[in-house]
């Protein structure tokens, strides 16, 4: 190296350093309240329970707005009170103690160090400019018989190094859930060694292939991985207490342990049964002595009775596994580790994890009490888990954008942080890219994929793994229907919506209205509309259009009251109605069993393949078994556009979309 590189080098050092001085002092002086406190103020975990009062005000408070809201504050005198109780209880740090010396080497192969408390300045450095030039490089892996992993780095980063991960036995855990990982884990099943890899290395995580079967397998990685989490950066912050104390003396002393609040793992779930399944997979791998507040959890996550049954064989499994428990999705639950304890509904900035549903959260961080609208505790969260993201896609997915938009940004007051102890690329504003996302689909979606490449931006890359799709049209076993796709041009995504509208009325309306009357009933053509968008601008085609004023027709959505759907069901089996429209949401939500249907046009696909073929089995299958229709005479349109890959793929089969979205020969194809 020459002397000119050298002088370059040094020079970038000095402006590095020089730029996270400047960081580091903004930082202080935004804070200006705390300027006085000592350098190295010890932090510590609480380990003493609260007083009686607390537990009295907790085991009072309710489920509205502002005790929700309470629970997100945490005040200075309480924070010092809890530090106060666990210096007076000297037998239970004597007992953490003698557990650091056991359990807390510090072992620079694992991905906790790696990642989070000690990693490469250089390699880091090298990382985040690839990540802001959006520079990535991807390669695909055949880890499934039927589907792949893609695992994207960010260009400087070295190859990826994926170790075979078979057990829990091969994981870098803390000792105390060692065996209760083995017990209620063991052995990973084929997905589940697809990708522990990237999961349990800290890259992020975008799982497509979640099933009812699956789903314990995966809800419990996740968790032992986010509490093996939680033991670490806990222990390592107890650990170096110690060693501040022992070294007061030293003023060279500088250990950076932590982030700005104490919350690290943030759970997205979509209803209080998710949770409380959740809740359920920690307890059985951490094993507390003691779980405070747990009647109070009970209450208000558990169903004392099942909604529909043990033995229910009227609703699909997925729509059971979703909506049998406690299906409210407004809510969020603080829940804090010590030694022995658990304790559920701890202030959030007394959390270790935060369970929430995406709703829930957003009505705190936009409260409209604007003392009372906070999103600090999530300044430092390090792992995103987002369970059931399927679920959330039939619901706002605005809220789960809001909260990631949320997530890692500079906190707006101290809360009692001891700076002195915050990780540089915290200071630096660079949390978001170490922070690990992962999420749990039963498919990948467009809203997914982007997602997937505005939030997660992880230093040490992402995996997406997508399987291989049969189709369910092989799934309907209905000798001599026809099965039609129709494509049609569409010019980009934000247009398309107005060339399906186009399409429909031109191409399909018209076919439609020349379908005879049976002998007996009505005509009985079922128009399934997934996006209620769509179903607004159809129904009110219908209801004002000239061309179709003489149509009568029904419609039930999401939003229509049960009356009025069973008059709108009733028509249409009577044959008053010629036309029902029905959104996909109102399936997702109710499973209606609609009787009368001889003809489907499905006006786009749906997300969820196991609706079409609810639809088309349930549906018409049920009047071809009642010898109502004769399967000939049965028929089911749909029209899709370029857009569309992924929801056809999963109707079609992989082998066939490709063909079906390319293919210059024509724009319709026939399965019978």
């Amino acid at each position: 190296m020459d002397d000119q590189d050298a002088r370059s080098l040094g020079s970038d050092d000095e402006d590095a350093a020089s730029s996270k001085t400047r960081a580091y002092n903004a930082l202080l002086q935004s804070f200006q309240q705390e300027a006085d406190e000592p350098r190295r103020k010890r932090r510590k975990i609480e380990e003493a329970p609260q007083d009686e009062s607390d537990d009295e005000e907790e085991s009072e408070a309710s489920d509205d707005d502002s005790d929700d809201a309470s629970d997100v504050s945490r005040s200075q005198e309480d924070l010092q009170h809890d530090e106060q109780a666990e210096e007076d209880d000297g037998s239970d740090v004597e007992v953490e103690q003698e557990e650091l010396v056991d359990d807390e080497d510090e072992d620079p192969t694992d991905p906790f160090d790696q990642h989070f408390a000690n990693p490469d300045n250089n390699d880091l450095t090298k990382r985040l400019k690839s990540i802001t030039d959006n520079q990535w490089h991807s390669e695909k892996l055949k880890v499934l018989k039927d589907g792949s992993l893609t695992i994207t780095l960010p260009e400087n980063a070295a190859p990826s190094s994926r170790k075979p991960l078979k057990s829990v036995s091969q994981l870098n855990l803390k000792q105390r859930i060692g065996e209760p990982a083995a017990k209620h884990i063991g052995t990973f099943s084929e997905l589940g060694q697809a990708i522990a890899p990237s999961l349990y290395a800290y890259q992020d995580v975008l799982c497509g292939a979640r099933t009812v079967d699956n789903a314990s397998e995966l809800r419990h990685m996740a968790a032992l991985h986010a509490l093996n989490h939680v033991y670490k950066g806990r222990d390592r912050v107890l650990k170096n207490n110690s060693r501040l104390t022992a070294a007061e003396a030293d003023a060279d002393l500088e250990l950076r342990d932590q982030g700005f609040t104490r919350p690290k793992v943030l759970v997205l779930l979509e209803t209080r049964s998710a949770a409380a399944k959740y809740i359920d997979a920690l307890i059985a791998l951490c094993e507390p002595e003691q779980q405070e507040n747990k009647k109070r959890f009970e209450d208000g996550f558990v169903l004392d009775e099942l909604k529909f049954g043990a033995e229910d064989d009227t609703h699909p499994a997925d729509f059971l596994e979703l909506f049998e428990g406690n299906d409210d999705n407004d809510f969020r639950l603080g829940i804090k580790f010590t030694r022995k304890t658990i304790k559920f509904f701890s202030q959030f900035y007394a959390s270790d994890i935060i369970l929430a549903s995406p709703l829930g959260l957003r009505r705190i961080i936009e409260h409209t009490d604007p003392k009372k609208a906070d999103s600090d505790y999530l300044s430092s969260i390090e792992i995103c888990i987002v369970d059931q993201a399927d679920a959330m896609l039939m619901q706002n997915w605005d809220h789960v954008d809001f909260v990631f938009q949320h997530l890692n940004l500079q906190p707006k007051d101290a809360h009692g942080c001891d700076f002195s102890r915050v990780r540089n690329y915290y200071l630096d504003g660079q949390a978001k890219h170490l922070r690990q996302t992962i999420i749990f689909s039963a498919y990948v979606a467009p809203e997914l994929n982007r997602l997937y490449n505005a939030h997660m931006l992880n230093i040490a890359g992402k995996a997406k793994l997508a399987p291989f799709y049969p189709g369910v049209i092989g799934d309907i076993d209905l000798e001599g229907m026809k099965q039609t796709f129709s494509r049609y041009d569409s010019a980009s995504p934000p247009v398309d919506p107005d060339a399906r509208f186009k399409y429909f009325n031109t191409a399909v309306l018209p076919s439609l209205l020349r379908v005879p009357k049976p002998a007996e009933g009505g005509p009985g053509i079922l128009l399934f509309i997934p996006s209620y968008l769509d179903f607004v601008r159809v129904r009110n085609y219908f209801a004002n259009s000239n061309e179709t004023q003489h149509i009568s027709f029904g419609a039930i959505s999401e939003y229509t009251p049960v009356p009025d759907q069973r008059r709108a069901r009733s028509h249409f089996l009577s044959g008053r109605h010629t036309v029902l429209l029905y959104t996909g949401r109102a399936h997702h939500f109710h499973r209606l069993r609609l009787k009368g249907v001889r003809r489907v046009v499905f006006y786009s696909l749906p997300e969820n393949p196991i609706f079409y073929t609810e639809v088309v089995r349930g549906f018409l299958g049920t009047m071809v078994a009642e010898g109502r229709l004769d399967p000939t005479e049965a028929a089911v349109r749909t029209i899709f556009s370029k857009w569309d890959g992924l929801k056809l793929e999963r109707v079609v089969g992989s082998k066939r979309v490709g063909a079906m979205l390319r293919d210059k020969g024509g724009d319709t194809f026939d399965f019978v």
